[in-house]
This record gives C-alpha cells, structure tokens and sequence, in this order.
C-alpha cells in the first residue's frame, strides 16, 4: 500500500503522538508499504521551531520507502490560549493541505486526531485524489477542551461538534484506543461497525529497564534520591497542582524529590503554584532529548499518571505504556472503575487513588517508600505486560487491516453513510 500519514506530531518531536506514528510508520515500511508523512517541523519540546528547520516553509527528508515532509507553523507561545491554538493549527493546515493535493495519489491516508482540522483536510484530498481515509482518534475533541474549561464560547464549541460529526461520517473507518472512547463515538452517532478498537503502544526495544545510577540521574543530583516522575504533556487535564500539594504533605521526609519533566497549556500555573507553596522538594525541567528517555524513566522510583476527575474516559494516558516499558511502578490519579484503573489492576502493575485527592496520593507515594519488594515486584509485572501487550508490530498489523479495508470503500464520489456506501450517480 501507499500510505499518507497527515499527523501534527511525528519524530523526533516528543509528543505521545508524534512518537507514536513515527514508531507506526516504521513498522509499516518494515512491512513492504511505502509511508509518505505530512507534518510539521519540530517544535513542540521546546515551544519553538527548532533552529536547524527554520527560514523555509518545507523540508524533505527521505529514508528508504518513507518520505516525509516538514512544514512550518505558528507556534502558540500559550497553549492554553485559544486563539494561538488555532492559528497554530490553521497554518499548518493551509500548507498541509497544498502539500497533500500536489503529492502522487496515495491508496489509503491514516490522520491521528487532534485536531479535528486534520480530518476535514483528509476529506479534501479524499474528494480530490480519490484517497480514503482513517481517523485515529488519539483524544476526543472538543471533548476534552470543553471539560477542561478551556473551550467556553459556545459558538465555537458547536463549529467543532459539527466538525467533529462531519469528520467521523466522511471516514472510511475510526479507529479509537480504548472501549470507553468506543462507547462516546457511538453516542455521537457513529456506526458500530464504523469503529475499529485498537490500543496504543510503546517501543519496548527503546525503552527499557535501566540501572537507578545512570548518567541522568547522576547529572540530575537525584541517583540517591527516592524519585517521583511526572514526565510528558503538562495539560490543563492532568491538574498537576494535586501532585504539588501531595509534595507539599511529604516535604518533611528530605529522601524523597519529586520531578516534573515537560511542557504544556498547564505547566505555568504549575509552577506559579509551586511558587506559593515555597517548595524545596520539587524540580520542574523542560522536556529532554528522546534518547535520554531510558535514563529518565530508570532513574525513578515511582512514575505518576495524574488526571482530573471525569477525564479518563476522554483521555486515556498513553504514558502509562512508557512507565510499563521501563519496568516502573505507576500511581494513577484516575476514576474508579476507569480502563486505567482497571488495567493497573489487573496486571498488579501500579496502585490507583481518586483523582485531585493528594492525602491519597501522597499515601500511595509512602506505600512504595516503604515496601522497597512491593515496588519492584509491580516493576517486573509492568515491564511482562508491555511486552506481552503493548508491542508496535502487533498494532501496525490491526492498523493495516483496518486500512486494507478501507481501501475497498469510498473514493471520493461515495458518501459512507452509517458504515456503509451509498454509491454516487451520474446524470
């Protein structure tokens, strides 16, 4: 197959997503398929394009049978800024959606979600090039938005539920992580047979265990540190100030440092909490280099998946699989009964407590303190789990199926209606 991956993220950017379809298109070409990736230049570590991509709208790198093109955008100084957003991702949807319509035709294109504006693009192309696709939703917009209180203004609201509605009936197939995202799209509508469930994944070759002494953590100061990791996207969703007032009620036991590692809408007022907290147990460091990855998950104790309350159906943590990966316990802050929760449980990997309560946070935090065998007993049963489960290879082969059948439907004059075609006529 020809595969288009229109995808905001995508390596070496350190978005969930971006390493995600990077991980994916390189087990599709593995495969024998030929991967064409339309992306923006990477920006998102850093808040700012990187140096070495700056002064041209597009750069082309070639390997093997991927090619991938880079595309400048707007990047919005405050994530939590809803006009920045959006014109962040209006421009890379001007210049992606020019690149798209002036590529060779491709068989079947995959676009990952957010944003939703990736999908209407993906349309186009569809109607123009005869290319159908499949919408990956990786979070559920403006779901997630709307709880967070970010998105407030109901106009627009509404101008992204019927686009949210418009993208999920022009797909070929929506693929979604986890069954309580089935479950929402299906209230919304969707056909059934329109949705394919099929999980996230981590590199398990790339992220391994490691030794707790190891370069980051020396240069870090922390090797002799009991270490409570927080590590990816600081959003408004995660409600870090839980976290923080935890640190704050173990402030007096000096072994245990908590560090905050990442960037995001919510990691201002993270650290403006911090600072009338007057912490001394907490470091925040903005994201690192992916290869350092390894170290930084080896050199903590404890990983944490914080989450607000009612989000963990919109939201499931795809850094949870990187936590299992690096053999390390995880504490999650997330709704009773929740597939994380359930998950955790299940595979005895980690400990559950209820979202934005830090005496139950902090309890679990001293539970692993002091049960030094508990910890790593639920280290190894993580490290078993993601190897077992959460392999890429086995989920590029569910997206391929899924793609494979699509190719047999729409092409551009069809209209899929309730999963089905409804063939065009001519006059």
């Amino acid at each position: 197959m020809r595969i288009l991956l229109l995808t905001t993220y995508f390596r070496p950017d350190v978005a969930a997503n971006g390493i995600i379809m990077g991980a994916l298109a390189d087990e599709f070409v593995a495969r024998g398929h030929h991967v064409t990736v339309v992306t923006t230049v990477p920006h998102y570590d850093i808040n700012q394009i990187w140096p070495d991509y700056r002064g041209s709208l597009q750069f082309v790198e070639s390997s093997k049978s991927m090619q991938v093109y880079r595309l400048y955008t707007y990047v919005a100084q405050d994530k939590a800024n809803v006009f920045q957003r959006l014109l962040a991702y209006g421009s890379f949807s001007l210049l992606s959606t020019l690149r798209c319509l002036t590529l060779p035709a491709h068989d079947v294109g995959l676009v990952p979600s957010p944003p939703l504006s990736n999908g209407v693009i993906a349309d186009l192309v569809a109607r123009l090039r005869g290319t159908p696709f499949v919408y990956n939703v990786q979070d559920i917009w403006p779901d997630v938005a709307v709880r967070a209180g970010v998105l407030k203004n109901q106009r627009i609201i509404q101008s992204l539920k019927k686009m949210e509605r418009f993208v999920y009936r022009r797909a070929a197939g929506v693929t979604v992580i986890s069954e309580s995202f089935r479950k929402n799209l299906l209230e919304k509508g969707v056909p059934e047979e329109k949705i394919s469930i099929i999980p996230n994944f981590t590199d398990i070759s790339f992220i391994t265990p490691q030794p707790k002494r190891n370069p980051f953590s020396i240069r870090q100061n922390i090797a002799d540190k009991f270490v409570v990791l927080y590590a990816g996207n600081m959003g408004i969703s995660q409600g870090l100030e839980t976290v923080l007032d935890a640190a704050n009620l173990l402030k007096g036991f000096e072994e245990i440092e908590f560090l905050m590692i990442g960037n995001g809408a919510g990691r201002d007022r993270a650290q403006s909490y911090l600072s009338g907290l007057g912490l001394r147990n907490v470091c925040f460091l903005p994201y690192q280099p992916r290869e350092d990855l390894p170290a930084i998950y080896g050199s903590a104790d404890v990983c944490l998946v914080p989450l607000r309350r009612g989000f963990t159906s919109e939201s499931t943590p795809s850094k949870l699989l990187t936590i299992m990966a690096a053999g390390r316990p995880a504490i999650a802050a997330v709704d009773p009964g929740s597939e994380t929760w359930q998950l955790l449980q299940e595979t005895q990997c980690g400990l559950c407590v209820k979202p934005e309560d830090p005496r139950s946070l902090a309890d679990a935090i001293i539970h692993y303190f002091h049960n030094n065998s508990q910890r790593e007993k639920a280290g190894q049963n993580a490290r078993r789990c993601a190897e077992v489960k959460f392999r890429a290879g086995a989920v590029a082969e569910q997206y391929l199926q899924v793609m494979s059948r699509a190719i047999g439907l729409d092409r551009g004059s069809n209209e899929i209606t309730g999963g089905k075609v409804e063939r065009g006529h001519k006059h």
